[in-house]
């Protein structure tokens, strides 16, 4: 799916009319929920662990990212040797989350739903996975970190629960060695850290 704009690999689903859009074209705004669409659609959540599976993760994150490695709390990932879980459409993998251990923590790494498939409610359901994973470890928390300007990101952890405990400035510029354009025209710099708590 690409950008009705510039034709770039979309990342996100307009929220009032449906078109997919890449990250340059996102615009934020207030929207009541009267305007916000809710996608309908089956689906199903589960661990992967086909190779097909995995690689359509790599293929994802490829797509989403544009590398294969993240770097989230001072540690560089190859996102497509983590565990994950999947959501499939009939065989088909429309999102995902990677996750990684770290200490007494779970760490998520990546998530990622196709644009045609956001506002179904398959996030949460990946977080839910994630989540009874981390409880199953007697873990004490889930960590995730997002870019500054990834604000759907930040309103999307927030609403389950996460909350920011740390900033980490120019993080991601110096990774990349320059300050790159995010959301919305928003300069990409700084890492935000956030968790939740689990009981």
């Amino acid at each position: 799916m690409h950008c009705e704009y510039c034709g770039e690999s979309a990342v996100y689903r307009c929220c009032v009319c449906g078109r997919p859009v890449c990250s340059r074209h996102t615009r934020l705004g207030t929207i009541c929920p009267s305007c916000t669409r809710k996608a309908t659609v089956k689906f199903a959540v589960h661990r992967a662990t086909s190779n097909k599976e995995k690689e359509k993760v790599k293929e994802l994150v490829k797509r989403f990212w544009g590398e294969e490695e993240q770097l989230t709390f001072n540690r560089k990932f190859f996102v497509a040797e983590l565990p994950a879980y999947v959501a499939k459409v009939r065989e088909d993998v429309v999102g995902f989350v990677s996750f990684a251990d770290l200490d007494n923590s779970l760490v998520i790494v990546a998530l990622g739903i196709l644009p045609k498939y956001q506002n179904a409610g398959i996030g949460r359901s990946l977080m839910k996975k994630v989540e009874a994973e981390a409880e199953k470890l007697r873990k004490k928390r889930l960590l995730v970190s997002t870019s500054n300007d990834d604000l759907p990101a930040l309103a999307f952890y927030q609403s389950l629960g996460f909350q920011i405990f740390e900033v980490k400035p120019n993080v991601i510029a110096k990774k990349h060695g320059e300050v790159l354009s995010g959301i919305g025209g928003l300069p990409i710099r700084d890492e935000l850290r956030l968790q939740k708590i689990l009981a």
